[in-house]
């Protein structure tokens, strides 16, 4: 539950996009350069993105990406199935004390989050790829969305897509967060303080996708993947 701010941003804007090395076509969906065809049953980004072309949005409002941002420019949209918005991403190192994420790595750290592991514990930002929801407020309460904490989330940059859950809350009035981890599965720099992603990252939170034990990422892997292909039409 970080209050980010803005003072950062100016280093983020300096590294936020970093090239990474290519990815395996069965984690990301395609083969970064490569015309190979992807691999039997994993949806590409391109498939998910078509179907996020157009936005029904269901916010009041819209958000602003960073706490000085001279204007909310990013709606939530929604389907059938799932919830979606797309924005920069800046990264959440809150939970777990971890060699990755204190306060010396992250000056606004906080020791927990919005939502708490099996044992009851905040979770480990630096191990677990989750994605932060603002607060509930009269722009969007994502509680009436058919979301929480554990909900399965597919998250979209460039030809990659990986799969998380809703592990934290923020600032009733920012939107574009995700973990340490998040970050660092999807090639983007993962530091807290220098990281993240100007833009071009697509979040798909799946309606009533709740999984239990949160902190699984086998499992959110797999039931992510499945309601993937229910979602481009592939089930």
């Amino acid at each position: 539950m970080r209050t980010r701010m803005l003072a950062l941003t100016s280093a983020v804007c300096g590294a936020a996009l970093l090239g990474a090395a290519a990815l395996p076509a069965s984690a990301s969906g395609s083969s970064s350069g490569s015309a190979q065809e992807p691999e039997a049953g994993v949806v590409t980004a391109a498939e998910l993105l078509a179907e996020v072309l157009a936005c029904s949005r269901i916010s009041k409002g819209r958000y602003r990406t960073d706490s000085g941002s001279a204007k909310a420019t990013v709606p939530v949209c929604g389907t059938r199935d799932a919830v979606f918005w797309k924005a920069d991403m800046d990264i959440d190192c809150d939970g777990r004390k971890t060699r990755a994420c204190n306060r010396k790595t992250d000056p606004y750290f906080l020791p927990e989050t919005a939502f708490q592991s099996s044992r009851g514990e905040p979770l480990d930002s630096a191990a677990l790829p989750h994605v932060v929801v603002p607060g509930p407020s009269k722009v969007w309460d994502y509680r009436k969305s058919g979301l929480t904490g554990g909900s399965v989330v597919a998250v979209v940059y460039r030809d990659r897509v990986r799969y998380g859950v809703i592990g934290d809350t923020g600032p009733t009035g920012i939107i574009g967060e995700a973990s340490y981890a998040m970050a660092k599965t999807l090639g983007i720099d993962p530091d807290p303080s220098t990281g993240g992603a100007e833009s071009g990252v697509t979040y798909i939170a799946f309606k009533n996708s709740r999984i239990s034990p949160i902190e699984s990422r086998a499992w959110a892997q797999s039931r992510g993947a499945a309601l993937a292909r229910e979602f481009v039409g592939r089930s």
